[in-house]
């Protein structure tokens, strides 16, 4: 998510055609409206960009328009239109670069001048806005820049050469995810993305709300990795600087201790995992005690009641950094409500600042904030809940409506009749 820089402002950069106004699209590619006339607000822009001045955003228009360059529009036709919009829309202040390619100016996007100088005027805090657009320029620009990105995909003919922060089918979505991403920033629960699909952890690791990641055998297994260390290096390799959590696989002490000091080589962001008992329901107390202090980063893992906590608590002697990892969502399962436990955990673990509680495997979206109410320092959650995320502070309204046009939809697509 980036830090906030105190005192300064958040903005989101919007390009004008085809995000806040429909372009005109001929032949795939898309062309700014010709006069005042042609111009038509796209739908959900007044409703989003309201919701994004009520969040605290400043609103700034940055947009392309070599038309002008080139002849085949009037300066005038394009002031009319920003007029229009930015008093429609409130947008702040509309930045326009009027160059052709040929001129090889700094503002003209994919270089990021428009928002550069935006942000110095106006003390923009960069790494804490967003560019939207709908061409692989605007993506760029914002990039360069140091801000976020949404894509709209309005599905042109073109190919996309800048890779966006995040992807979205309408304004609406692109505001959910900026909302979105503005509540998880203000959260001190740190989220780590659990699974072994490799492209769904590096998809995940260009997000910034994602803080750190785990997996563990069976995870692996079914997402068929043969070769443990290959992978687990191979990964590294692509996420050298977040928390990643690797488990030995062992039933035997001796040979869980040699296999965490071979995970712990993999990397200095390495947390190893081990399980709170054997197969056999043997303590690992003694594991844990002699590997933190060799000073391995641990993550005591499948843990599901207070006293395997307090049993553990004196065994972190020499560790830098550790996790203790309750399986809340285990424990849900059994009919047993698990905030009591992760409290009284949050507590236990109040007096070692080197330890950090983790929820896991959670079942719902909603435990996210339910971590966060009481004060615990980590979830791990799966890929298929984190797809969840856009969905927070959707209109319940709308997410109706959605919910019966999909049940239309497929009962039109089953053929069914009575």
């Amino acid at each position: 998510m980036g830090v906030r820089t105190i005192g300064k402002r958040r903005a989101v950069f919007l390009d004008r055609d085809g995000v806040l106004n429909r372009a005109v699209v001929r032949e795939g590619k898309p062309y700014p409206p010709a006069n005042i006339r042609e111009l038509e607000v796209a739908p959900g822009v007044d409703a989003g960009c309201r919701a994004l001045r009520d969040a605290g955003y400043l609103l700034i228009g940055i947009t392309n328009q070599p038309d002008v360059a080139r002849g085949v529009t009037e300066k005038k036709v394009v002031e009319e239109i920003n007029q229009y919009l930015s008093k429609r829309l409130s947008i702040d202040s509309f930045r326009v670069c009027y160059h052709d390619n040929t001129d090889d100016c700094e503002c003209r996007k994919p270089k990021p001048g428009l928002i550069l100088v935006a942000a110095a005027e106006k003390d923009i805090d960069l790494g804490a806005s967003f560019m939207v657009g709908d061409r692989w320029k605007d993506i760029e620009a914002g990039r360069r820049a140091g801000c976020r990105t949404v894509f709209i995909d309005n599905h042109y003919s073109e190919s996309n050469e800048s890779e966006p922060t995040f992807t979205a089918g309408s304004f609406l979505e692109a505001v959910e995810v900026i909302l979105m991403n503005a509540r998880l920033g203000k959260m001190t629960t740190k989220i780590f993305a659990d699974g072994a699909d490799r492209e769904g952890i590096l998809a995940l690791y260009r997000q910034p709300y994602i803080k750190g990641f785990t997996t563990n055998p069976t995870l692996m297994r079914k997402a068929g990795i043969t070769d443990y260390e290959a992978f687990a290096r191979s990964i590294l390799k692509e996420v050298p600087d977040r928390p990643f959590s690797f488990e030995v696989f062992a039933d035997e002490m001796s040979e869980m201790e040699r296999q965490a000091m071979i995970i712990s080589q993999w990397g200095a962001n390495v947390y190893v995992k081990i399980p709170i008992t054997n197969t056999r329901g043997e303590s690992t107390k003694d594991v844990i005690r002699n590997l933190s202090a060799k000073g391995l980063k641990l993550n005591i893992t499948a843990m599901m009641t207070l006293q395997q906590v307090r049993d553990i608590l004196p065994c972190f002697n020499g560790s830098p950094s550790s996790y203790v990892s309750i399986f809340a969502g285990r424990i849900a399962d059994t009919g047993c409500d698990p905030l009591g436990i992760m409290k009284e955990a949050v507590a236990l673990l109040r007096p070692n600042p080197k330890l950090e509680l983790i929820w896991a495997s959670p079942r719902e979206l909603l435990n996210i904030f339910h971590a966060e109410e009481i004060g615990c320092h980590i979830i791990t959650v799966t890929h298929d809940i984190l797809k969840k995320l856009e969905l927070v502070g959707k209109n319940l309204d709308e997410y109706s409506l959605d919910t019966v046009r999909m049940f239309y939809e497929d009962g039109k697509k089953s053929g069914f009749t009575l």
